[in-house]
């Protein structure tokens, strides 16, 4: 999504309520983290996971959206990124609610006891291919260190019996990202799928899986309306968030 330059400051994106640097990040604040960050279901959460966090932003926009006694966990391998999400999040007023650990999200989990009600992720996707510039940015976008089997068997060590873990991807990656679900026990209970206008299809799918069986909801957001202009859903979504809504 492209940004004014009114919005930039730094190398980053400045919101209502907070800014988020992602200079030292492999992967930028894009509109798949602000759709999820804006559409994971919050009701009754005590406590939220953020799995790869990067630059802190998913963190970020779950801790405005959530009362004061909420907390938030936002993992990181990268340590560049850690850093630099540690540093976003101290320039906010959730900064005691929120706690980055700079770790494996495999290993992290195993030192865990508690659990929690939302699990997020907008996780890598892309399996190995052309070589990226940098192993930061490899790591970012490729499935290679932390492959879908092994982030959903992280979510199944961490989730709530009634807890939900939301994830943003491709339309043509979700359907075996569901199925890889479904047969390791999770199933399906909210769906969107977005396209960038009504007329096209849809490009990406924001998903959010429960360990509890139970009816799924399905709908479709377009991004944009016939004059280009962000649509009143969108609008409706990411008001909260966005200093021109």
């Amino acid at each position: 999504m492209s940004q004014s330059k009114s919005a930039l400051r730094r190398n980053g994106f400045t919101f209502k309520q907070f800014f988020v640097a992602h200079d030292r990040c492999a992967m930028k604040v894009t509109t798949d983290g602000i759709l999820l960050g804006a559409w994971a279901p919050v009701a009754q959460v005590q406590r939220i996971l953020d799995i790869g966090t990067g630059s802190g932003l998913l963190a970020l926009m779950l801790a405005q959206r959530t009362a004061d006694n909420v907390t938030v966990d936002a993992v990181e391998l990268d340590e560049d990124a850690a850093l630099q999400a540690q540093e976003n999040i101290n320039q906010t007023p959730w900064a005691h609610r929120v706690r980055v650990h700079s770790a494996d999200i495999q290993q992290w989990v195993n030192t865990q006891h508690g659990r929690y009600e939302l699990i997020v992720s907008n996780p890598p996707y892309f399996e190995k291919g052309v070589e990226c510039r940098t192993a930061q940015r490899e790591q970012a976008r490729y499935t290679t260190t932390l492959d879908h089997a092994a982030l959903l068997a992280c979510a199944t060590d961490c989730i709530t019996e009634e807890g939900f873990f939301c994830v943003v991807l491709p339309e043509n990656v979700s359907v075996a990202f569901s199925e890889l679900a479904a047969s390791t026990g999770w199933h399906l209970r909210l769906r969107t799928d977005i396209a960038e206008t009504e007329n096209r299809p849809s490009h990406r799918v924001l998903l959010a899986f429960s360990p509890q069986p139970g009816e799924c909801y399905s709908d479709r957001l377009t991004i944009r309306g016939p004059e280009q202009q962000y649509s009143e859903s969108y609008a409706a979504l990411t008001r909260m968030f966005y200093l021109f809504m």
